[in-house]
């Protein structure tokens, strides 16, 4: 008998089996797919030499988590921090860029620097406290308090119409409309600002890394780590209930709450049931991958510089792009959010070649292939882009889905990211990692702290249940 059954190989349920192997314990992973990762998987999607990251491509919450700065994971993983964030293209030939340092950022923001510079320099400042707050399950007493008020109250304010006045110029009102679209949704709102603060935040302090050689190395590591200290991966395995795994102490299932409601069906109390069949999934996302035959030719040169950029316009056509979506339509403007990981990765594309990730907010389920658009929304910004090409992959919402199906429509966040979902992930608990069955948890994104790759979640399911079903209230260390 086995003590850990872990479903699902993603970067939670990797880092719950790390934990659980360290505290000497039998754990086996059950993986659908035929290699481990989840949404950490690099592939060859398109040409041969070209490697393309299938789903999380830029990692600022790795770098900030404490479960991975544990586990020491810049020391096993080569990650590249580029001094620019992220860029945001603009009308005739502008751009608004995101670099680490604030001051510059600030200076280039022309008349609206001093307001970002006066918006964020404490968010930096006390980054640690917020980060503390937020990568928890929020009905808790945060440990900085003033870190999370200030946090906080910026949030309601550029949450809604009051942000308009707090960025008044356009490229530093522009340039926070991309970031804050990482949450798909109407803009203003609580959810996309809260966002929109932390990811910029990080931007200015650690900032935005990269894995060099793509995503899969951070998931390698992980079962390098598992392996080594006795636990089993077992690939290409689908399953549909408990029935179907070998008996363990603990099942912990790093999946959607949809599939634990149906794998637990006639085990769970019918509350709980309901309040997982309530549980709201997010818009999707349409994913095209490029290979090219040079770089992409950025009407701004600087915009070259950035690994990360966020296609919109001003903060009013990215408004309306996001509006379209929330109502069930691809809008003729879609905002589209591109990584190019090969200015900073020459291993990604063979020499003088580049890759190009992009994706889009659609409606959940949709099955519109989303290239031309985002072909003509890249060439708005990048003319000539379109002579580069030489292959793509595309992806629809419900291919998504197919291809993972904790992308549930197509949704990569792992549910509806708002105030409500935030609190009620997928149920309102101070332990809501452990389900009503003994012995069986969710550590998935649909659980706190919520999406990214920072296996914060995994760590919590699973310390909770070593001190819960095994007695060990000590965590064992992560350190290589």
């Amino acid at each position: 008998m086995l003590d850990v059954n872990i479903v699902g190989s993603g970067p939670n349920g990797l880092a719950a089996a790390v934990v659980f192997a360290r505290a000497g314990l039998s754990v086996r992973v059950t993986e659908r797919a035929e290699t481990a990762g989840g949404g950490l998987r690099t592939e060859q999607l398109t040409l041969p030499g070209y490697r393309h990251d299938s789903c999380s491509a830029v990692h600022p919450a790795a770098l900030a988590s404490p479960f991975f700065r544990a586990f020491e994971l810049t020391a096993r993983v080569p990650f590249v921090v580029p001094d620019v964030s992220y860029a945001h293209p603009l009308g005739g030939g502008r751009a608004a860029i995101a670099y680490r340092d604030l001051d510059r950022t600030a200076e280039g923001l022309g008349r609206g620097g001093r307001a970002w510079a006066r918006l964020f320099q404490p968010l930096v400042t006390r980054l640690e406290g917020i980060v503390s707050f937020t990568g928890n399950q929020l009905l808790r007493w945060p440990d900085d308090p003033l870190a999370v008020l200030r946090y906080g109250a910026d949030v309601l304010e550029l949450g809604t119409a009051l942000g308009r006045a707090r960025l008044r110029g356009a490229d530093a009102a522009a340039l926070f409309a991309g970031v804050a679209a990482h949450v798909a949704g109407r803009q203003p709102s609580l959810a996309a600002a809260g966002a929109g603060l932390l990811l910029a935040a990080h931007a200015h302090a650690g900032g935005w890394g990269y894995p060099l050689e793509g995503s899969q190395a951070i998931a390698d590591a992980l079962v390098d780590d598992l392996t080594a200290h006795g636990g089993s991966l077992l690939l290409g395995t689908e399953v549909h209930s408990i029935g179907e795994l070998e008996p363990a102490r603990v099942t912990m299932l790093d999946t959607s709450p949809a599939f634990l409601a149906s794998f637990a069906s006639r085990s769970l109390p019918v509350r709980y049931r309901r309040a997982l069949e309530g549980y709201r999934y997010g818009s999707g996302v349409a994913k095209v991958d490029f290979a090219l035959s040079g770089p992409v030719p950025w009407a701004n040169p600087e915009v070259a510089l950035a690994p990360t950029v966020h296609l919109g316009g001003s903060r009013a056509e990215v408004a309306a792009a996001e509006r379209e979506v929330s109502r069930g339509r691809v809008g003729e403007h879609p905002f589209v959010l591109v990584t190019q990981p090969s200015v900073l990765d020459d291993s990604r594309a063979p020499a003088g070649h580049h890759v190009l990730w992009a994706y889009t907010h659609v409606p959940r389920g949709s099955n519109t292939d989303m290239t031309d658009a985002v072909v003509r929304r890249i060439e708005g910004f990048a003319p000539g882009f379109r002579d580069t090409i030489l292959a793509s992959a595309s992806l629809t919402a419900q291919g998504m889905a197919e291809h993972d199906p904790n992308f549930v429509g197509g949704d990569i966040l792992g549910g509806e990211v708002t105030v409500r979902q935030l609190v009620r992930r997928p149920v309102v608990s101070r332990r809501p990692w452990q389900t009503p069955v003994p012995g069986l948890y969710l550590c998935s994104a649909s659980t706190p702290p919520g999406p990214a790759v920072h296996g914060m979640n995994g760590w919590y399911a699973a310390t909770l249940a070593l001190r819960d079903e095994f007695g060990i209230t000590v965590p064992p260390s992560l350190a290589p």
